[in-house]
């Protein structure tokens, strides 16, 4: 019996590329099951990519997809949304993709509030390139580039794209799979620049060498230091030390789109010259 969700995959790109053990394909499973769920139409709906191993993914995904160069996922995604506004167009990326040679991109997108879903695969790590530290490394912990430890403080993406001005944001983690398929419908239905950060397992590159080695060590991790938004209001700044809020995080209604603003400007301007 053929998968439920063997429909929206390329089987003659199988198998991936992904290493033993690595959180990508829970993550895209899980945007799979928001797209079955909520029946989206395959033919209008799009997905871009930058470079990295997230950036991998749309070459699995029988959809109209475009594998783009590192850190420009999202303008190419924003030329799409804005020549077609009616196409649902999903951006999938890394966290050296979006937040360091795509930063500047992606706080303008969130910015203008255009109504892309971007869904940044979280590694804390540069997996496809031997493991270098990434823009959102913890402090401490080690890479290829800190042999010695990670000095850089991290950027934490939720708070960054929410102070940009998306008008969805959202956290999720591969050891709550099943909540993170909700998370991504919630993106996707959302009308608005919507970011969701999905931390993803690297035992290969991050995990052999942070004392995590066994995929399910960073699982079991991400367990126990993930904490529900609800439940991450009531704690006091010393219960909050060492973890982190899972869910929505921002939620805005009813604000400006960016698409739909610049189609009515253009229908303004049209008025104008015929009169």
């Amino acid at each position: 019996m053929a998968h439920p969700l063997e429909k929206y995959l390329r089987a003659g790109k199988l198998p991936h590329i992904w290493c033993a053990g690595c959180g990508h394909g829970i993550v895209t499973q899980a945007i799979l099951r928001a797209v079955d769920e909520l029946q989206l139409d395959t033919e209008k709906t799009v997905v871009v990519s930058g470079i990295g191993c997230s950036s991998r993914a749309p070459g699995y995904l029988h959809f109209d997809t475009l594998h783009t160069t590192h850190g420009r996922a999202i303008p190419f995604a924003t030329g799409i949304k804005m020549a077609n506004p009616e196409l649902r167009v999903i951006v999938v990326t890394g966290d050296g993709d979006a937040a360091a040679i795509g930063g500047n991109h992606l706080i303008h997108a969130a910015r203008r509030n255009i109504d892309l879903t971007v869904i940044c695969f979280n590694n804390t790590i540069y997996g496809m390139t031997s493991g270098q530290y990434s823009p959102v490394t913890p402090g401490g912990s080690f890479a290829s580039t800190a042999p010695y430890g990670m000095v850089e403080p991290s950027f934490d993406l939720c708070a960054l794209v929410a102070g940009a001005g998306g008008t969805f944001v959202a956290r999720g983690t591969t050891y709550h799979a099943r909540p993170l398929t909700n998370i991504i419908k919630g993106a996707i239905k959302h009308e608005g620049f919507s970011f969701v950060e999905a931390l993803s397992q690297c035992p290969t590159y991050y995990g052999r060498r942070n004392k995590l080695r066994a995929p399910l060590d960073m699982l079991y991790w991400y367990r126990d230091h993930a904490v529900g938004v609800s439940q991450w209001e009531k704690l006091t700044d010393d219960e909050k030390a060492g973890k982190f809020p899972i869910g929505v995080l921002k939620k805005v209604e009813h604000a400006p789109e960016f698409s739909r603003v610049y189609s009515e400007l253009i229908a303004r301007a049209r008025e104008r010259s015929e009169a």
